[in-house]
This record gives structure tokens, C-alpha cells and sequence, in this order.
């Protein structure tokens, strides 16, 4: 009879409490991880849950047609934007050729998700020509402005200004209207400030080049000068309105709140696209108690023309060293500038929360929609249909696991043990792993990813029975238990990594290829595959190998499953030595 190599077999035969030690406490960490986040049971989908279903209209107003292209191009973005909440289990689709219809799980801040799905996120950097609150009487002469000298003072260039309480004639101690968009916007343009505040308080009419406030009106049309005048932005109505139709290079007005109170501008052809915004993030701005920020980093085409702006802009007189951060028509700021700003990098201050500022990072990192939409209807899915449907498939379940132990308990009797304590584990760990996702990635589990969890118990009994069959083979070829689950196992496991390797290959390779719930499926499919491993390798290896030190499997007892006689088993062949000389006999020549 065949000894058990020595070596790495014998070493894992006689030490297999270390590997389900460690199962053990991987377990117990895991359920204590789970209790202590509070998440004691997996995120349902909305078709299992309930949830929000929004439904948006398409309107072709900012230049782009309402086509296949654009309309894929926005479902595309609505997901990045979704996905960047935590809502993996959002779906994001098109409904005819006008319309897209968002699902968001229950749970998810649906007032949030429909300003991310919704809003368009058009960033546009744009030179200010006028700007003005407005409660006050437009003025006639446009270097009349609320805003600030462009040569603070030292002391006021790195607060915030106040324009609601700013004069109608600037002067050199006031600071700018907004919050300066990097530490260059806070500097002072120059060491003479008395210069700049004589300049901006009367503009020269013979200067040759022509003072900056009457080449901002320049720029501006006779159209644009009298929608500017009449715009009040105090009104929502006009504030819905103001600018929502201009192109990017077109000279156009605006509304923006800051500091609680509206403004209105006139602003020049956009300088800098939120396209070319590479990155952007909310941070805290500890140092200078600015709150919540959003800063960006352009790319190089992005960079070179904040720079060029910039520097044309810190020569201009107050209102036009300044620019309006445009989103979707609306000024969220208007710092001044000082100097030409290097570097490709820029910040949006605007006394945003923390939520309002990652929202807006969010829009413009992922970027702007092709097309702007509206809100057509907005109703809470409720989970009545998906709950019969969850019933129907967990009994259906409950009815192919109980066949399987049937089977297992029939054909393996003893090890039918061994069996239904591995799928034991596996559920415990595939529970537990599936309640942490929730929180950590936004894995919500609808029901395509109980279908996958159903056909992973088919999955796992495999392995089990390609072990046991393993040893099998090996008592039928004589040996005992001990010697023959040592051999039985390098051969089991080649062929369990194999079939496990191809089932996680398709899971893979579908939810790669696929969208919405049927992700769900693939993802469930291949996480407990990969729990299918684990599970044979640090438990049901070692509990057999504990087993056959037991007299019950050891000695083959007939309902051990492991019965040498049931099986077939033959005894050991053993050569006998033929007697030498005489005494052997005539030899047959056939049997010679």
C-alpha cells in the first residue's frame, strides 16, 4: 500500500485546525464588521426594494439636435454622474428618442440624484463687462459698479468682499466682489494702489487705447445693453430666463447670488470651456476659512487660455479684471484678477456646503450633457411586483438546495456532512460580504443577483463532489482513507480551479459586456465562485482530512459513504517469490 508523500501533503495532513482557524476568524471579523456599520442586511434594488423613477425630456436649446449620438452620449454621462453617489444598481437608459428614464434604488437621496441626472453642467469662463445688484437702478455709465477697485489693499485683497454693501464709487480699500479663484487672484496687481483707485473712480474719455469700461461696452450690443437693463434678477422669472440661450461665444447676461444677494452681469464670449476642466474635486479651505471649494485642474489647451485670460484681464479697471464662473447660465462667482494665473489649476468658491460642493465636482468631472433636459415626471416605484417575484425565486431556491442535499445525503450519506457544512459557510460569507458591499461600493442586490446566487449552489456542490469522487477512486484502488484523501486532493483541485476559473471567466466577460441588472447576475456569479475556492481549500479540505482520522470514515463504516466493499474496492496486489532450483518443478513452456 502507497504511503502519503512526505513534505508540503504531510504538512497540511497533519496541521488542518490552521486553516480552519483562519476561515473561522475571517468569518467572525466579517460578521462583527458587519454588525458594526450597522448594514446588517444586503442593499435590494429597485426592483426589489422600490425606489425613485425619473423620467427626462430632451430640449434641443443650446445648439445641439436631439439624435441617437447625443442622446447615448448623455445616458453615458447620467451614469457616470449616478455611479459617482454610491447607486451601482441605478439604470440609466432611453425611452423613445426624447426621453431617458432613471431608476434609483431606495435609499438614495432622490432629490440629489435628479439634480445629477438633470442638470446640464455647461462650465463657461466668461470676461464680466457689467455688474451691478440687482435692487439697485442700472446705471448709465458702465464703470459704475458695486465691485471693487482692482488695486485692494493688502489687508482686504485675501477677504471676501460684500457687494451688497459696497458704494456706487469703488475705492482702493474695498475688496472685490466674490472669492478669489487661487492664491495668484489674491495678490495685489500692483504696489501702487492710489494709481488704480484714481484710474477706476474717472476713466479717461481720451486715453488712446480707451478705458476698460468703455471697451466692455464695446463689446456688449445695443440687444444685449437693453436685455441687461431690464434683467432683474431679485425675480425668478427673469433669473430662469437670463442667458439660458446664448451660445459660447456669444456676449451675454447673467444672474448669481452672492452673499444672499442677486447680481446681474454682462459678460463677454466664453474665454474657457468646462471641457477643458481635466479634474475637479471639493476640498476645505482651512487656511483662509473660505468653507468648501471646488478646485480644478485644466488640461493643456485649458491651461494656456486660463493663463492668456487671465493676463488680458489683470490690465482692465474694475468691473472688467473680473470673470463669471458660468454654470448653466448662472454666475456661481466672479473673482477678480490680478495677475496672469500658471499652472492649470483654478478654484470655485461660492459658501458652498459639503454636499453642494462634491455635487459640483462630480458634474464637472465627469462632464456636461450634449443636450439640457427637463423633469417630465418623477413617481416612487413601490416593490409589490418585485417582492412576489423575490418569494417565487427564493422558493425556488430553497426547492433545488433541498434536492441537492437529498442527493447528497443518498449517494455521499456520511459525507453529505461535510458537504452541506461548506455550503453552510459559503452562505454565511456570501451574506455577509454582499451587507458590506452595500455601504462600501454600492452593490444593491436585485433579482437577476439572487438568480446568481441560486446557481451558485450548483456551483459549489461541484466541487464537493469532484473531491469526493477523487476519493474514491483511490479506495478502490486499495488504499485507506488517510493516504487517500492526501492523493485524492492535488487531482481534485486541478480540476475544481479549472471549472471555477471558467465560471469566473463568463462572469467576468458578462458583466463587461452587459449593463443594468444583468451586472447584478455576473457580479454574483463571480463573487461566489472566488468564495467557492476559498471555501474548499481552508474548510472542506481540512475537515476531511480531520474526518479520516475518525473511526467512523476511517474504517469505512457503511454509512460513512466511504465503504470499501460498497464501492468495489479490491485488495492490494502483492507479488509472491517462486521457489529457486529442483524443488520448483518442470516449467511449462507456455508459461515460460
Amino acid at each position: 500500500m502507497a504511503a502519503p508523500k512526505k513534505g508540503r501533503s504531510a504538512s497540511a495532513q497533519s496541521k488542518p485546525g490552521r486553516s480552519l482557524a483562519l476561515i473561522l476568524i475571517a468569518i467572525v471579523a466579517l460578521t462583527g464588521g458587519m454588525f458594526a456599520s450597522g448594514h446588517t442586511t444586503p442593499r435590494l434594488g429597485i426592483d426589489l426594494a422600490g425606489g425613485t423613477s425619473i423620467t427626462l425630456q430632451a430640449k434641443a436649446d443650446q445648439g445641439s439636435a436631439i439624435n441617437k449620438a447625443n442622446m447615448d452620449t448623455a445616458v453615458e454621462i447620467m451614469n457616470r454622474r449616478v455611479n459617482g453617489l454610491g447607486v451601482s444598481e441605478a439604470e440609466v437608459q432611453t425611452q423613445g428618442t426624447s426621453n431617458i428614464i432613471v431608476n434609483i434604488p431606495k435609499g438614495t437621496n432622490s432629490e440629489e440624484a435628479r439634480q445629477q441626472v438633470g442638470t446640464t453642467a455647461k462650465l463657461y469662463f466668461r470676461p464680466v463687462l457689467q455688474s451691478e445688484p440687482s435692487s439697485a437702478t442700472p446705471s448709465a455709465s458702465p464703470s459704475t459698479s458695486p465691485s471693487g477697485s482692482a488695486s485692494p489693499s493688502p489687508s482686504s485683497s485675501a477677504s471676501t468682499g460684500d457687494k451688497a454693501s459696497a458704494p456706487s464709487s469703488p475705492t482702493a480699500s474695498e475688496t472685490s466682489q466674490g472669492r478669489a479663484v487661487t492664491d495668484a487672484l489674491k495678490a495685489d496687481a500692483t504696489p501702487n494702489a492710489s494709481s488704480g483707485a484714481s484710474d477706476a473712480a474717472s476713466p479717461s474719455a481720451t486715453d488712446p487705447a480707451g478705458s476698460a469700461a468703455n471697451s466692455g461696452t464695446d463689446a456688449a450690443s445695443s440687444k444685449e445693453e437693453a436685455e441687461y437693463a431690464k434683467l432683474d434678477c431679485s425675480k425668478a422669472a427673469d433669473r430662469a430666463t437670463a442667458g439660458k440661450t446664448a451660445k459660447p461665444g456669444d456676449t451675454t447676461v447673467a444672474c448669481g447670488e452672492i452673499n444672499k444677494v442677486w447680481y446681474k452681469y454682462l459678460l463677454g464670449p466664453a474665454a474657457v470651456d468646462g471641457t477643458e476642466v481635466k479634474k475637479a474635486q471639493a476640498v476645505f479651505d482651512t487656511q483662509t476659512a473660505a468653507g468648501w471649494q471646488v478646485q480644478m485642474d485644466f488640461n493643456s489647451s485649458g491651461s494656456k487660455k486660463f493663463a492668456d485670460v487671465t493676463g488680458k484681464l489683470a490690465q482692465n479697471q474694475t468691473p472688467q479684471n473680473e470673470f463669471g464662473i458660468v454654470l448653466d447660465g448662472e454666475v456661481v462667482s466672479s473673482p477678480y484678477v490680478s495677475q496672469s494665473i500658471t499652472g492649470g489649476q483654478a478654484q470655485i468658491s461660492g459658501s458652498f456646503t459639503q454636499e453642494e460642493a462634491q455635487s459640483l465636482a462630480n458634474m464637472l468631472s465627469y462632464g456636461a450633457l450634449p443636450l439640457s433636459f427637463k423633469v417630465a415626471s418623477m413617481t416612487t416605484v413601490t416593490a409589490a411586483l418585485g417582492g412576489e417575484q423575490l418569494h417565487a425565486g427564493l422558493l425556488a431556491g430553497a426547492i433545488g438546495l433541498a434536492l441537492v442535499v437529498i442527493y447528497l445525503v443518498v449517494y455521499y450519506r456520511g459525507l453529505s456532512l461535510v458537504a452541506m457544512a461548506s455550503l453552510l459557510v459559503s452562505a454565511i460569507l456570501t451574506y455577509v460580504i454582499m451587507s458590506l458591499l452595500g455601504p462600501a461600493i454600492g452593490f444593491a442586490l436585485n433579482l437577476p443577483a439572487v438568480c446568481g446566487a441560486i446557481v451558485a449552489i450548483g456551483i459549489t456542490a461541484d466541487s464537493f463532489i469532484v473531491f469526493f469522487e477523487r476519493i474514491r477512486d483511490e479506495i478502490r484502488e486499495g488504499r485507506t482513507l488517510r493516504p487517500a484523501v492526501e492523493r485524492a486532493w492535488p487531482r481534485a483541485r486541478r480540476t475544481i480551479l479549472v471549472s471555477d476559473f471558467v465560471s469566473f471567466l463568463a462572469a467576468a466577460v458578462l458583466f463587461i459586456v452587459t449593463v443594468g441588472k444583468v451586472q447584478g447576475f455576473a457580479f454574483t456569479l463571480g463573487l461566489t465562485t472566488v468564495l467557492d475556492v476559498v471555501v474548499v481549500y481552508f474548510f472542506t479540505k481540512p475537515l476531511m482530512t480531520i474526518l479520516a482520522r475518525k473511526k467512523f470514515f476511517a474504517q469505512g463504516h457503511k454509512w460513512s459513504g466511504l465503504d470499501p466493499k460498497s464501492l468495489g474496492a479490491q485488495p492490494p496486489l502483492r507479488r509472491t517469490r517462486r521457489p529457486a532450483g529442483p524443488a520448483a518443478g518442470p516449467v511449462d513452456p507456455k508459461e515460460a
